[in-house]
């Protein structure tokens, strides 16, 4: 198979998932010319140059094909070296004079905090910050605690870079959607990657 494709997706899943598998797709073909962008917006569908698009949202994309790709839960997430500056962090109330990472708004936080019975008012407070990559490098540098997207982290998690210091977790209202321009669904190319992709997120 020969041709190009071009794929959009949020930041966060480039670098913490898709960039340590997108090997697998060029071995498995050659001779598609791939480029990754990533765009402004999570759930950005707009740009004409782009084939596939993987948001981050609620899966709103009128007239395009869509496919939900993965649901999302939020823990919080620390770095050991954070974690060890506690003496104790055997309850959920030693997060209220925590210094909390945050992407963007405070709702993920907000949510959590709501769902353990903590005063929502506590979690507005601490960094935000624009880009996931940002709130992820913050948490690794043991600046703070994040509310972590526990598929994209797992790695992080498995290799013990991030800790879970809660069981807790907070199913997040959007999900990750595979969108494809109903002018692009009959691409080979673009067929060809979903199916490596639905391939790979099923091993994880």
């Amino acid at each position: 198979m020969t041709g190009t494709l071009s794929v959009s997706c949020p930041p966060g899943f480039a670098s913490s998932w898709l960039c340590g598998k997108i090997g697998g797709f060029v071995a498995d073909f050659p001779d598609v010319t791939l480029s990754v962008q990533t765009p402004r917006r999570l759930d950005e569908v707009a740009n004409p140059d782009v084939d596939i698009f993987i948001t981050f949202g609620e899966g709103n994309q009128p007239g395009m094909d869509v496919e939900l790709l993965k649901e999302v839960d939020f823990t919080p997430l620390c770095s050991p070296a954070w974690l060890n500056r506690f003496e104790s962090m055997a309850d959920t109330g030693a997060l209220l004079g925590a210094t909390l990472l945050h992407l963007g708004d405070y709702e993920d936080w907000e949510s959590w905090f709501r769902l353990a019975g903590m005063p929502v008012e506590a979690a507005q407070n601490g960094i935000r910050f624009a880009d996931m990559n940002l709130v992820y490098a913050a948490a690794l540098g043991a600046q703070g605690i994040a509310m972590g997207d526990e598929f994209i982290c797992q790695d992080a998690i498995r290799a013990g870079h991030l800790v879970r210091p809660f069981d807790l977790s907070v199913r997040s209202v959007r999900s990750y959607f595979m969108v494809v321009p109903p002018e692009k669904a009959g691409n080979p190319t673009v067929g060809a990657f979903r199916d490596w992709l639905l391939g790979e997120l099923i091993g994880d």
